[in-house]
């Protein structure tokens, strides 16, 4: 990034310069780098009465995995009565037998797991119907996260039990993430130590065949990583030493610049007080004898900064293109899920028990879904050129490998999609795809969003015109 890299100061000493890109970086004292919003102020020509149309804003993709599948009674429309279904082992091919819900178009209903969602209901669509490839001989949920953004016809990818190759993350990336400092982000919420499970139960993108793409899970180590690195952060935090250069860029600042720019910072400033509280906590249970893993951070304030951070990245540019897995599949210690449960519990077990654990299963589904929804909503206030939100200029998708984490299928997953690809998505309702129809037919779509076109993606039979402007 070094080459990227300008300070504050060469900026105020060229004010004459006609545009000052989003992408480069204020450099504070000791290396700190911290890359600009979009400004209109800092647009071409924008200190002219008579501007010049602000550029068009990039397209972004992310990511939002559940892990372990849901409970389909309180997420599926038309679902509600439905009987809770017995524990199956994997290669399960069963559907939902109850009253089903027509192919093709609905007004979106918003179930109690999805009432979180109801602030952004013009941005978000529910997708429901599509199957995913499941290659028989290997562990259900190891192809869950690892084959979600595949979704390769069985044993048509040599030298690999799954049907993996390239993520559709990194082949989004190889025309949209070019011109960022990271062309993608992978994240991961696993802050488990017993390694019990191989990678294909931990990571959701893939360079190709046997090639992953790791996931990053220590969100201090994140923060160092993409927003600054040099300066001895036990000492100062990056804010403080970007923020004296960047008064001065402010006097070339609009009134609404002037405010996006602090709210930029309150976004920094609020990462940085999150990952103080998590410090502070952890150092507190290490010091006491209840008998608590001290590596293990709360559940909600573990996802919500992994979550601020993919959006923070997406916001300022250091990438375009990121996934979040809430968590792992499969793994069976039991985690501790303050605020939200009363007790440590294993997400994993607790689906193949939901008769004994359906209000806590519930409870947790809303959750992921309410913290998915905070993202929108705080996307949705990040204003870009032309009129447009950060969220109106990313697809973000919410998914699980599994339609129901009892019954362990593989077919009618549960899919949000949200924001506007650039004015290339119609959302704000449901669309139900007819029996068979492929997720990669999902992917296809997306890809045809981003201006990437491709006759067909994986197992593909066309893309959802249901979703498109």
């Amino acid at each position: 990034m070094a080459h990227e890299q300008r300070t504050a100061h060469d900026m105020t000493n060229q004010d004459n310069a006609h545009s000052v890109s989003r992408r480069r970086f204020l450099a504070g004292a000791g290396g700190a780098a911290l890359s600009l919003p979009w400004l209109e102020s800092l647009t071409g020509h924008c200190h002219a009465k008579n501007s010049a149309k602000a550029s068009t804003p990039a397209k972004r993709l992310a990511f939002f995995y559940l892990p372990n599948g849901i409970t389909r009674r309180g997420f599926f429309p038309g679902e509600g009565d439905r009987p809770l279904p017995k524990f199956a082992g994997q290669n399960n091919v069963w559907r939902f037998e109850g009253k089903a819900v027509p192919a093709g178009s609905h007004p979106l209903t918003f179930t109690p797991t999805l009432a979180p969602l109801h602030k952004v209901r013009d941005k978000v669509s529910l997708i429901t119907g599509l199957d995913r490839i499941f290659q028989h001989g290997t562990d259900s949920h190891a192809q869950c996260a690892s084959c979600f953004l595949t979704s390769f016809a069985p044993f048509e990818v040599k030298n690999s039990a799954y049907p993996l190759s390239r993520t559709l993350d990194h082949i989004a990336a190889d025309s949209i993430g070019q011109t960022t400092p990271y062309s993608t982000l992978e994240l991961s919420c696993n802050d488990h130590k017993n390694n019990i499970e191989s990678i294909y139960f931990d990571n959701m993108s893939w360079y190709g065949t046997g090639h992953v793409a790791p996931s990053m899970r220590n969100p201090r180590k994140i923060y160092d990583r993409l927003f600054g690195t040099r300066a001895n952060t036990r000492f100062r935090n990056i804010t403080d030493l970007a923020l004296g250069n960047a008064r001065r860029l402010q006097r070339r600042l609009s009134i609404n610049d002037r405010r996006k720019f602090d709210e930029y910072f309150e976004a920094i400033r609020t990462i940085e007080k999150r990952m103080d509280r998590i410090d502070s906590m952890k150092s507190k249970l290490a010091a006491t004898s209840i008998k608590r893993p001290a590596e293990h951070l709360p559940r909600n304030e573990y996802i919500h900064l992994m979550g601020d951070l993919l959006v923070t990245a997406l916001q300022i540019g250091v990438t375009n293109v990121g996934t979040l897995m809430v968590g792992p599949e499969r793994w069976t210690t039991p985690t501790n899920w303050e605020g939200i449960l009363d007790k440590p519990h294993s997400h994993h077990a607790m689906t193949h028990a939901p008769q004994n654990h359906l209000e806590d299963l519930l409870k947790l589904d809303r959750f992921h879904v309410s913290a998915f929804a905070r993202l929108l909503e705080r996307m949705d206030s990040i204003e870009e050129a032309g009129g447009t939100t950060l969220l109106d200029n990313t697809i973000f998708t919410l998914g699980a490998g599994m339609g129901d984490g009892t019954t362990h299928q593989y077919n009618d997953l549960p899919l949000i999609v949200a924001g506007g690809g650039g004015g290339t998505l119609k959302l704000g309702k449901h669309v139900h795809c007819k029996t068979g129809t492929p997720l990669a037919n999902l992917w296809l779509t997306q890809l045809h969003c981003l201006d990437i076109e491709r006759k067909s993606y994986a197992d593909s039979t066309g893309k959802l015109n249901g979703i498109l402007a």
